[in-house]
C-alpha cells in the first residue's frame, strides 16, 4: 500500500490530482464528486444503517453543508462559553478546596489530562457511530463532570474535584472534534475554511465565558454552594443545551453520510489507536500534520500559562493580565478565517510554515519584553496568531493526507497527542519560569519549534504537489 498521504486515493494531499480520481470535485466516489454526477453511494454499514445518513441527493448536498456548519458553530459558540465559563475560576476553586496554593495549578492539568484520555476513545465511537454520537457523549461526560465539580466544593473534597474537572475535560475534547466534522463534507479546496469557521465560532464563547463567572457565583449564594462553583453549575446546562443542538441538528450524521458517500473507503473501519499510528506512520505528511498540531498546542500552552505570573512580577494587575489574555485569544480565534483561507489558496504547508515564523516572533516578543507590558501584549497576540495557523493548516493537512476510513481515529489520535504534550509543557513551564525564568521558557518554547521546521522544509522539499493550493 503506498503512503497514504492522499485526499483521498492515492493523490497528494494539496496536489491536482488528474481526472478520475477519487476525491476530485466531480469525480463519483465521494461527496463532492457524487454531488456532482448524482451516482448514488453503495449499501451502507451496519452502523450507517443504525446511525447514518438517510438517501441525500446530488441537489441536497450543499444544503445539507450548511446545515451542519450551522449546527457545529451553534454547538462552539455554547461549548466555548461553557469552558471559558467554568476555568475562569477553577484555579481559584481548587486553592479553596485544597487549602494550598501549591496545588492550584492541578485544576488546569486535570482538565486537560481528561481532554487527552477522552480523545482516543470519542475517536472510537465517532468511527462506529458518527460525529453526532461522540459530540453528544462528550458533552454529556462535561454535564456530569460539571455537577462533580459542585458537589466536590460543597463536600470539600480535593480528589473528587480532580475527577470533576476530568470529566470536564470532556466538553474541550468535543470543541477540538467539532473542527473535524466540518471537514467530513466539505470540499477538498474548502476545508480549510470549513475548519477555520468552527474553530473562530469559539471566539464568541471564550470572549463572554470569563465575563459571566461572576454572576454565574453569585447565582448560587443562597444553595449552599460555594461561589466559586457556580460557573461550573450554569457550564453543566450550556454543555446541555449544546448537546441537544447537536442531536437535533446534526442529522444527517456527517461523518457518516461522507463515508456513504465514498468508494475509497473499505467495508471495515477501524478505531483504534494502533490503526491510527499505523495510518500516520504511512503517510509522512500526516506526520506533519500530527507534529504540526502537537508543537503549536504546546508552545502555546506553554508560554501563555505562564505569562500573567511574568506580568504579575512586573507590576501588572489583574485588569492588565485579563486585557492580555483576552488579546491572545482574539488572537488565536478571530482571525482564524484567515488562516484557512490562507491554507485553502497557498497550501497547507505553506502556513504550517507561516505558523513557525508567527511563534518564533511571539517567543522573542515576550522573552525579550521585561517589564515592558505592551511587548508582552503584542507577543502573547503573536502567539495566538501562531496557533491558529498550525491548527487550521494541521488539521485540513491531516485530513487530507489519510483515507477516509482512518480519518475519525486518526483525529483523535492529533487530539491526545495535542493535549499530552501541552499538559506536559503546561506542567514543565511553572518550574522552568521559577528556576530560570519567563525569558527562558520562550527560548525552549522557540527551540521546540525547529523539529517542526525541519520536517516542513523537508516536505516541501520532497513533496509531490503536497503543499501547492488546491484548484479554486
Amino acid at each position: 500500500m503506498p503512503p497514504a498521504e492522499a485526499t483521498v486515493g492515492g493523490t497528494a494531499a494539496g496536489a491536482v490530482p488528474p481526472p478520475g480520481t477519487p476525491g476530485t470535485p466531480g469525480t463519483p466516489g465521494t461527496p463532492e464528486g457524487w454531488a456532482a454526477t448524482g451516482a448514488v453511494p453503495g449499501p451502507k454499514s451496519e452502523a450507517e444503517s443504525e446511525a447514518g445518513p438517510a438517501a441525500v441527493s446530488a441537489a441536497e448536498l450543499p444544503a445539507l453543508r450548511r446545515r451542519v456548519t450551522v449546527a457545529l458553530v451553534i454547538s462552539q459558540i455554547l461549548g466555548g462559553l461553557g469552558i471559558a465559563t467554568g476555568v475562569a475560576l477553577a484555579s481559584v476553586l481548587a486553592q479553596e478546596v485544597s487549602g494550598t496554593d501549591a496545588l492550584s495549578g492541578l485544576a488546569s492539568t486535570a482538565s486537560v489530562v481528561g481532554t487527552a484520555l477522552l480523545s482516543v476513545p470519542l475517536a472510537a465511537l465517532m468511527t462506529a457511530r458518527g460525529r453526532r454520537a461522540g459530540l453528544v457523549l462528550a458533552y454529556a461526560i462535561g454535564v456530569l463532570g460539571s455537577g462533580v465539580v459542585v458537589l466536590a466544593a460543597v463536600v470539600g473534597s480535593f480528589p473528587l474535584l480532580l475527577l470533576g474537572l476530568a470529566a470536564f475535560g470532556a466538553a474541550s475534547s468535543a470543541n477540538l472534534q467539532a473542527r473535524f466534522a466540518a471537514a467530513d463534507l466539505a470540499l477538498p479546496e474548502r476545508r480549510g475554511r470549513a475548519i477555520s469557521l468552527v474553530v473562530w465560532a469559539t471566539t464568541i464563547g471564550a470572549v463572554l465565558g470569563p465575563n459571566i463567572a461572576a454572576p454565574a457565583g453569585r447565582s448560587v449564594s443562597g444553595l449552599g454552594i460555594p461561589r466559586e462553583a457556580g460557573p461550573f453549575l450554569w457550564a453543566a446546562g450550556v454543555f446541555l443545551l449544546a448537546a441537544v443542538v447537536l442531536q437535533a441538528m446534526l442529522r444527517p450524521d456527517p461523518l457518516l453520510t461522507a463515508r456513504a458517500l465514498s468508494r475509497e473507503t473499505s467495508d471495515r473501519t477501524e478505531g483504534s489507536l494502533r490503526s491510527a499510528v499505523r495510518a500516520v506512520r504511512e503517510s509522512p505528511a500526516a506526520l506533519l500534520a500530527l507534529v504540526s498540531l502537537a508543537v503549536a498546542h504546546t508552545v502555546m500552552v506553554s508560554i501563555m500559562s505562564m505569562t500573567p505570573v511574568a506580568l504579575k512580577h512586573h507590576g501588572g494587575g489583574i485588569e492588565l493580565i485579563g486585557l492580555v489574555i483576552s488579546g491572545h485569544i482574539a488572537g488565536m480565534y478571530a482571525f482564524s478565517p484567515v488562516m484557512g483561507w490562507l491554507a485553502d489558496r497557498y497550501g497547507r504547508i505553506t502556513v504550517i510554515g507561516l505558523a513557525v515564523g508567527l511563534l518564533a516572533v511571539a517567543a522573542l516578543l515576550a522573552g525579550t519584553a521585561g517589564s515592558s507590558h505592551s511587548r508582552v501584549a503584542a507577543g502573547l497576540f503573536v502567539l495566538g496568531l501562531g496557533w491558529s495557523a498550525g491548527v487550521v493548516a494541521g488539521s485540513a493537512l491531516l485530513t487530507d493526507s489519510v483515507p477516509q476510513a482512518a480519518r475519525a481515529p486518526v483525529q483523535g489520535l492529533s487530539d491526545l497527542a495535542m493535549n499530552a504534550s501541552a499538559g506536559v509543557g503546561g506542567a514543565l513551564s511553572g518550574l522552568v519560569v521559577s528556576q530560570l525564568g519567563y525569558g527562558y521558557l520562550n527560548l525552549m518554547g522557540a527551540l521546540l519549534l525547529l523539529p517542526l521546521l525541519v520536517l516542513a522544509v523537508r516536505r516541501a522539499f520532497t513533496r509531490t504537489g503536497n503543499g501547492t493550493p488546491l484548484p479554486s
